[in-house]
């Protein structure tokens, strides 16, 4: 049981394949427009439960709870050698920028 207040994530379909514009590439008109959205939890639930919650805007939103006490897992990615390559050259060109 995931107590009220905690702090949460939820999951909201807003439109449907079928409902999107028609005018939008392919990749993007085939699948769901979804919403997540991080909010506490405005009564005790379980995941997968049809939940509101309130942001920290104080929106009350309302979708499936998908995840108890969220965190950021992105980054920015695997070193990529070429970009530390272009890196060099920019400050070895602009260097004599400094000097004038």
């Amino acid at each position: 049981m995931i107590k009220k207040h905690t702090f949460v994530q939820i999951y909201k379909n807003i439109l449907s394949r079928e409902n999107r514009a028609s005018n939008l590439p392919v990749d993007t008109k085939d699948v769901p427009f979804e919403m997540r959205v991080k909010g506490k939890l405005l009564h005790d639930a379980e995941i997968g439960d049809h939940v509101e919650i309130m942001t920290a805007s104080k929106r009350i939103e309302t979708g499936i709870l998908i995840f108890e006490e969220p965190y950021f897992s992105h980054s920015f990615g695997h070193f990529v050698q070429t970009l530390e390559d272009i890196k060099e050259i920019i400050l070895k060109e602009t260097e004599d920028l400094d000097n004038e």
